[in-house]
């Protein structure tokens, strides 16, 4: 019996193991918290044909000594696409990768599939694993997979039917030695793709046209702004227009903003390579609601709007939600991931009347911002969320209009689990400090 072992006992481990299950594999199930330990496992490599790297572990040790002895080092990703395309399942994939935009276009896409009538799930870093889904549920027409550059790093024979490369910036650069390193994992979407398969690129997004020549699929450009001639889906300000034809009006779009606007370009572009009709897309992308935790407006005390942004998990989204709540007040900060501040300072300086810093970050950030020019009476360090919340309800009297916009511009894993957790212990404590308020 082929032995498969597992390396993480998380959603994508468990998902990993559901899969060696169905492929009739003896599982070996590490994890140095919960399992068996990574010394442990060392000695067991000799008689693995096939080891799981789980997306958030590094390139530990034990790992390292799986390449070296020549164990085939996949991710549940990689695994879950071999078992589907062994058992015969049609299924068919669309994938999703970007540094800012996968989840709203991953979840829109879903969402209009299942108004298509089509049976269709989302997976990979939302949600479900990969794995779990294609285990329980062959019967899908399609799976709208989210993936993370981790969840990139060790594909070989994994293909999207359509994949889809929403923009590039800078991040998780504790983990990539450089943010090219970073750039080129999220480009291994692409993988394997043929002329049949679909390639959907931002033409506006100078990191991705580096990497075109890298894909062999059909590639179909998009933008909001220069390279109009050469996109398949695009904007003139007011309407989006598909090869020639418009398809939609900008100000009827339920979902706000420049980057929803970029959202909604590759999420038209897919549903018109899949077939869906226009009216159908039309009526979706007037009426569908916003994702919670990003940009989303929850609560009115007084005259005071809070909006939760937990979503925004590095530079540019946090950086694309002030542009949007120019004046707000902003609570700021999370775990060290590396990341260069200055674009962030500059904006902050513009835009933000004071900021509230939490987290690991505190005070690399004050020193940024005071090194930016920007004034030390508008820094708090609060520490953490709910000494933040507090401070504003001890300061702001409800009589002036503010809005408090949470845009930690990275993630939450030194003070929360995920950045949802975050969010909603953010609307908690609003509703709790702020109770004479109403929801929005």
């Amino acid at each position: 019996m082929k032995v498969g072992m597992v390396f993480g006992d998380g959603v994508s481990g468990k998902g990993a193991k559901e899969v060696l299950k169905k492929m009739k594999y003896e599982i070996i199930m590490v994890d140095d918290k919960t399992g068996m330990s990574s010394d442990s496992a060392e000695e067991l490599l000799d008689k693995t044909n096939v080891f799981i790297k789980s997306p958030g572990i590094p390139y530990t040790h034990l790992v390292n000594k799986a390449f070296e002895m020549n164990v085939e080092v996949i991710d549940e990703i990689e695994l879950a696409y071999r078992y589907m395309k062994s058992s015969g399942i049609k299924t068919k994939i669309v994938a999703v990768t970007g540094s800012n935009g996968k989840t709203t276009v991953t979840s829109k896409i879903t969402e209009l599939l299942q108004r298509a009538g089509f049976k269709c799930e989302h997976a990979g870093n939302i949600g479900n694993s990969f794995g779990e889904l294609i285990c329980s549920r062959n019967d899908l027409d399609y799976i709208v997979l989210e993936l993370s550059s981790y969840q990139l790093e060790n594909l070989k024979t994994f293909k999207a039917d359509i994949a889809m490369v929403i923009n590039l910036s800078p991040d998780h650069l504790s983990r990539y030695k450089s943010k090219e390193e970073y750039f080129d994992a999220k480009f291994n979407i692409g993988k394997n793709q043929t002329e049949e398969d679909i390639f959907i690129y931002n033409l506006n997004d100078k990191d991705s046209l580096k990497r075109l020549s890298r894909i062999t699929g059909n590639k179909q450009g998009v933008t909001v702004n220069t390279g109009k001639e050469k996109a398949v889906c695009f904007t003139d300000g007011e309407s989006v227009i598909y090869k020639g034809e418009k398809v939609l009006n900008v100000k009827e779009l339920s979902l706000k903003g420049k980057h929803n606007l970029e959202n909604v370009l590759f999420i038209v572009a897919a549903a018109e390579n899949i077939g869906i009709d226009k009216e159908i897309v039309k009526e979706f992308l007037y009426t569908t609601k916003p994702l919670e935790h990003r940009m989303e407006r929850f609560y009115k005390w007084k005259n005071v709007l809070f909006v939760n942004d937990s979503k925004g998990t590095n530079i540019d989204s946090t950086c694309f939600a002030i542009d949007a709540y120019k004046g707000a007040v902003l609570i700021c900060g999370g775990k060290e991931k590396g990341l260069p501040l200055d674009e962030l300072v500059e904006k902050i300086r513009e835009n933000i009347e004071e900021v509230y810093l939490i987290g690991e970050m505190t005070e690399r950030f004050k020193e940024a911002l005071l090194l930016g020019g920007y004034p030390n009476r508008r820094i708090y360090a609060a520490g953490d969320m709910k000494n933040a919340v507090k401070m504003l309800r001890e300061k702001l009297s409800g009589d002036e209009e503010k809005t408090i916009l949470l845009s930690p511009s990275t993630s939450s894993f030194d003070q929360f689990p995920n950045f949802e957790t975050r969010g909603k212990v953010f609307k908690e404590l609003v509703k709790e400090y702020f109770e004479e308020g109403e929801e929005l």
